[in-house]
């Protein structure tokens, strides 16, 4: 007979699970070179078809599964979210359970016709993607020539909404956008938004990853703090994976994900729910578990519990660990097949 599984199940190096993230499409409208690249993810790129694709329904019903096993932060995320129909009505499924936060992570290119009903669904906050404010730049970076007004249109109706306040995720890619992270920090000190400045990672398979285009999290710090004196602060509760640093001047603060230079893997406390109902225990995995299968041939609660509890139990993830032991000698990531960020979300 099979163990019954603890109502919060605690993996094999002690972490719990307290975060799920949701990925309601694999679509996106940009093209950024590090997820999405344009020359792979063209016009004739095949994504899933709606029949593979979780239902609002489906995706409710296993995240009150989660939560029962202790999650307490639920995130939406693609692709690029607002991309799915009807976005509200799944937010306000999930606003019925009880969870301490519910939140978005978008690209805002869409956010400022959505904002207010997903306010009004029960949505409390959004995490912007924006790697630069210079518009060449973000032109760049989102692979469609898209300009960035249309994204700070798109934050401005969030703060309208009472979406705020924003965190901000700058992707730090060498060579590329190094050299605006000054200006993106000067533009929101002072707002109550906090920009997160995130290493460059070899997620997925196809973005060409090298370490030496990696920004490290101590140099983005120094380079801000030559301009305004920034000092630490201690995380806002157990796993938080930016690194936070406040303005001396009590200008606000800001955060750095250090996923190459410091892994913080031992804290991890992220599951992964994808487009297609597949159960991820790290953002860099090879694979997953099919939760959508038994769901539709007819497995209970009680089953379904059991086998999220036990793949959490048997999690050993730490791949960010032990990277750095299996760069290439020219540089590159490791050469093992990883499961795309768009099926999974950030």
């Amino acid at each position: 007979m099979t163990a019954a599984i603890a109502a919060t199940p605690v993996d094999t190096l002690g972490r719990h699970m307290r975060d799920l993230r949701i990925s309601v499409t694999d679509r996106c409208n940009f093209r950024c070179p590090y997820c999405m690249p344009a020359e792979v993810y063209g016009e004739h790129y095949t994504f899933l078809p709606k029949s593979q694709i979780l239902t609002f329904e489906e995706i409710t019903r296993l995240a009150g599964i989660f939560v029962e096993l202790g999650v307490r932060k639920l995130r939406l995320t693609g692709g690029e979210p607002l991309l799915r129909a009807d976005l509200p009505s799944l937010v306000s499924m999930l606003a019925g359970l009880p969870v301490d936060d519910l939140a978005l992570t978008t690209n805002a290119h869409l956010l400022g016709r959505h904002a207010e009903t997903l306010a009004q669904a029960g949505l409390q906050r959004v995490t912007v993607s924006l790697d630069s404010l210079d518009d060449e730049v973000f032109r760049t970076m989102n692979g469609r020539g898209f300009g960035v007004d249309a994204t700070l249109e798109g934050m401005a109706a969030a703060e309208r909404a009472g979406l705020s306040p924003i965190k901000l995720n700058c992707v730090v890619v060498r060579g590329v956008n190094d050299h605006t992270i000054v200006d993106l920090a000067r533009r929101f000190r002072g707002t109550g938004h906090t920009v997160r400045f995130i290493e460059y990672m070899d997620v997925g398979n196809l973005n060409q990853w090298k370490v030496d285009e990696v920004v490290t999290a101590d140099e983005i710090v120094e380079r801000i703090r030559a301009e305004f004196p920034l000092e630490p602060l201690p995380p806002n509760y157990p796993g938080e994976v930016a690194n936070r640093f406040r303005y001396r001047d009590g200008g606000g603060e800001i955060g750095v994900i250090a996923s190459v230079s410091k892994p913080f893997c031992g804290a991890c406390t992220r599951a992964r729910l994808s487009t297609d109902g597949h159960l991820l225990t790290c953002l860099f995995a090879f694979g997953g578990t099919d939760l959508r299968t038994p769901m539709r041939e007819g497995a209970t609660d009680a089953e379904l519990r059991d086998l999220i509890g036990g793949v959490w139990q048997d999690r050993r993830d730490r791949y960010s660990e032990a990277r750095a032991g299996l760069i290439s000698e020219d540089g590159h990531g490791p050469e093992v097949e990883k499961v795309e960020m768009f099926q999974i979300g950030g």
